[in-house]
């Protein structure tokens, strides 16, 4: 019977926590917008770990340049997050945009849009 709240779990939510304080403290690059980390998923073996990342207010060209930026940087991110998780293998970094702020804001502006046509 598979724990509840497995390793995988567990790591890619210290990695997670991990990776958010990096970018926000020790990654100066002006590249780089307002990124927020949305979710982390490692593999069973924890050698590839998808970091999946939205960006504030910026529009779909500046989305893909700090996803590449990103991306670009993953092996000095991989170095400062082998500082500080106590693992002996790091999982390879890869970083991917995470669109379902941007669908969700979406929903909210359709169904207000029908909010207001059932009252006109």
């Amino acid at each position: 019977m598979a724990k509840e709240f497995g390793r995988n779990a567990r790591v890619s939510s210290q990695m997670q926590k991990e990776l958010s304080l990096i970018l926000q403290r020790d990654i100066d690059d002006s590249r780089l917008g307002f990124v927020t980390i949305n979710d982390v998923e490692v593999s069973k073996d924890l050698a590839v770990a998808k970091v999946y990342v939205t960006v504030l207010n910026v529009d779909e060209d500046g989305k893909r340049i700090n996803v590449k930026c990103l991306n670009e940087l993953s092996p000095v991110i991989r170095h400062e997050l082998a500082k500080r998780m106590r693992l002996r293998h790091i999982s390879e970094l890869r970083f991917y945009y995470d669109d379902s702020f941007d669908k969700g804001m979406r929903v909210a502006e359709l169904l207000s849009g029908l909010d207001k046509q059932s009252e006109g």
